[in-house]
């Protein structure tokens, strides 16, 4: 086995292959700085060029790819505070007001070196584990399943501040909007509104820019300056963010483990595995005052995490050819393209080719790392860029990230409509991060349940391996509870000591809206079957109880609501986001009316010329280069703008169309 071994990597290391390893990394490197894309885009770019191509040079440039997304997305979520992809959104907490204060060398370098010892360990399990893994990924039933999620779950008690109410409700809310669409239960419909789009549910990439993106981009325009205030040199703080991580191996030990057991378990994915990490980086924290501020371990633990999940995830796609997550669909389509059938074979008779995917997750993870610390220092340069320049080209992208959800003028429609509720929980101090976690886990939260009561009735809550992830379930809640009560509380949303309002009817308004969400979820659950209704009644129940305890302490006053009155906006002299989110109404209004991008370069005239106050000639050449990248980026994924009305009446031609 261990002359395999040798010799699988031998046959990697030559120019050719190689070669297009670097062509996956380079790849990746581009679709990871850019939000909302993902390994799936990068995938399904790549997916067309394998035809013909040996199989080790193919499945060194798709490893390539897969190996360095999850680094390279740490750019935007450190220096925009724009998730670059859903395993990254748990970064955008320490990491971006670490850039804020001048210190972006030293959240990426550490952000970047945790990556690479998470992808290592990652391949490090996948060795170990791919003779071994057959009983142990068959022991995890619905059952099982369905209380990993519940684990999941857990972490809201540490993503909570000092309100576990706003928290819970906050989760809730996020479990009510992932059931929008069919129930996976019975096929009904909940909440669609009776229309086409709704049908499958809202996208996670609207969701997840919505949410935490557009909010932090509106407030940095407020600012009106650069991304780093205090102005230092970015080049400094490289080798301190390196030792950061050198004097926490046990967390990235620990966080590498998570996220690798979690890759493992198909349907749990990589979108949640950050926050799961974050929130044991506070449990085990002696000092949780810097968490949400500019914590480094706040980096650290989810970088680690989300890069050894593609070594986990690995694991199903190969012995059971179950993906263990999008990215992995993809890539399992192109090992059948390439000929190669997953499943027990490939630990007995194709035990190279598994060696082959291992080596490269090794090698891409060690050349993806130094091309981004090569890269950095000039990206990062991107935060002591006046923002007003910087925000239309991230209003473009997060367009252009949107729309490839379904490739519709509704993902605009729908990213506004979540981006508008993620103003509003930003403002109030409703957790963000506990909203997505529910996201992420209502649809397989319901689906693990229906199954489990359906095989096994409710008696499944007595079985060994469901006693033991609710014995974790509860200790990880009272960890959480426990540091997030007094003094050790924080708020992700901000500091709570600078957010009192004098006037509570704002939040008083808000918390009622989510109340009324609630009971509409409650009333469009009842519509349903037995096994259709039960999650979203009990979701609703739950979330409308944590509502009302909201609404109750904020209606006493600004005085007896203690924690529960959080308004950012209490000490504002402005007229807050609401400008700038106008700005983009506008742009999504004149792309229904005359398309994505005309509207675009509208858009960018008005926009550097009114807000960005830049002369005629800066005006035209950044918007001929927005243009320019735009049609490039549209013509090598085969992407159509979406259209509008007075578009579709005069037949305009492409990119008009």
């Amino acid at each position: 086995m261990l002359d395999l071994l040798l010799s699988t990597l031998l046959d990697l290391l030559t120019l050719k292959h190689m070669t297009f390893m670097m062509v996956g990394v380079t790849v990746g490197l581009v679709i990871g700085v850019l939000p909302g894309l993902g390994g799936i885009a990068g995938l399904s770019l790549l997916l067309p060029f394998i035809y013909g191509m040996d199989q080790t040079s193919a499945l060194a440039m798709l490893i390539g790819l897969v190996a360095v997304v999850p680094t390279a997305d740490t750019f935007s979520s450190i220096l925009m505070g724009i998730p670059g992809s859903s395993a990254s959104q748990a970064t955008v907490l320490d990491g971006f007001p670490l850039a804020r204060q001048g210190e972006a060398a030293r959240a990426l370098a550490a952000a970047f070196f945790a990556s690479m010892l998470g992808g290592m360990f990652g391949a490090i399990v996948l060795t170990a584990a791919v003779l071994a893994a057959r009983p142990i990924i068959l022991a995890f039933g619905s059952a099982e399943l369905f209380m990993l999620t519940l684990f999941g779950l857990s972490t809201v008690a540490a993503l909570s501040g000092g309100n576990l109410a706003k928290g819970v409700a906050a989760a809730c809310l996020g479990l009510a909007f992932g059931m929008i669409g069919a129930a996976p239960a019975t096929g009904e419909y909940r909440m669609d509104f009776d229309t086409l789009y709704l049908s499958d549910g809202l996208p996670l990439v609207i969701v997840g820019l919505g949410i935490f993106a557009l909010p932090e981009m509106f407030d940095l325009l407020r600012g009106g300056g650069a991304i780093a205030k205090q102005g230092q040199s970015l080049g400094r703080g490289w080798f301190q963010g390196v030792r950061d991580v050198i004097r926490n191996p046990g967390l990235v030990l620990r966080c590498s483990g998570i996220g690798a057991l979690i890759g493992a378990i198909p349907g749990i994915g990589g979108s949640v595995v950050d926050w799961i990490a974050y929130s044991h980086a506070m449990q085990t924290s002696k000092d949780r005052s810097q968490y949400g501020k500019g914590e480094i371990r706040g980096v650290i633990a989810p970088e680690s995490a989300n890069n050894a999940v593609q070594g986990g995830a690995l694991l199903p796609t190969l012995l059971f050819g179950i993906p263990g997550s999008g990215s992995m669909a993809i890539f399992l389509a192109g090992m059948i393209l390439l000929g190669l059938q997953p499943g027990p074979a490939m630990a007995e008779r194709d035990l190279g080719i598994t060696y082959t995917i291992i080596w490269s997750l090794a090698i891409a993870n060690l050349l993806g790392t130094a091309l981004c610390i090569a890269l950095a220092p000039g990206i990062a340069k991107l935060t002591l860029v006046r923002y007003t320049l910087i925000a239309p080209f991230m209003v473009m992208v997060l367009c252009f990230a949107a729309f490839q959800a379904t490739r519709s003028y509704y993902d605009l429609l729908a990213l506004l409509a979540v981006g508008v509720l993620g103003v509003f929980m930003r403002r109030f101090g409703w957790s963000r991060p506990a909203f997505l976690i529910g996201f992420v886990l209502s649809l397989g939260a319901e689906r693990y349940l229906y199954q489990a009561v359906q095989f096994s009735g409710w008696d499944f809550l007595t079985r060994p391996l469901v006693l033991v992830i609710l014995a974790l379930t509860l200790l990880s809640l009272w960890a959480g509870l426990r540091k997030s009560s007094g003094s050790g509380a924080i708020n992700t949303e901000g500091a709570a000591e600078d957010s009192r309002a004098s006037r509570m009817w704002p939040q008083l308004a808000f918390a009622a809206v989510v109340l009324g969400l609630f009971v509409f979820t409650f009333a469009e659950g009842m519509k349903n079957s037995y096994l259709a209704l039960m999650f979203p009644v009990a979701v609703a129940c739950v979330g409308g109880a944590c509502a009302l305890w909201v609404l109750f302490w904020q209606s006493r006053g600004a005085v007896a609501s203690g924690s529960a009155n959080f308004d950012t906006e209490a000490q504002a002299k402005d007229y807050g986001p609401w400008p700038f989110l106008g700005w983009f109404l506008g742009i999504v209004a004149l792309t229904g009316l005359i398309g994505f991008f005309a509207a675009l370069v509208l858009f960018f005239l008005a926009f550097l010329r009114v807000v960005a106050r830049c002369p005629w000639w800066q005006v035209l050449v950044l918007t001929g280069a927005a243009c320019t990248f735009i049609l490039v980026l549209a013509s090598s994924l085969n992407l159509l703008f979406p259209g509008g009305v007075l578009q579709a009446y005069l037949d305009l031609p492409w990119p008009l169309r």
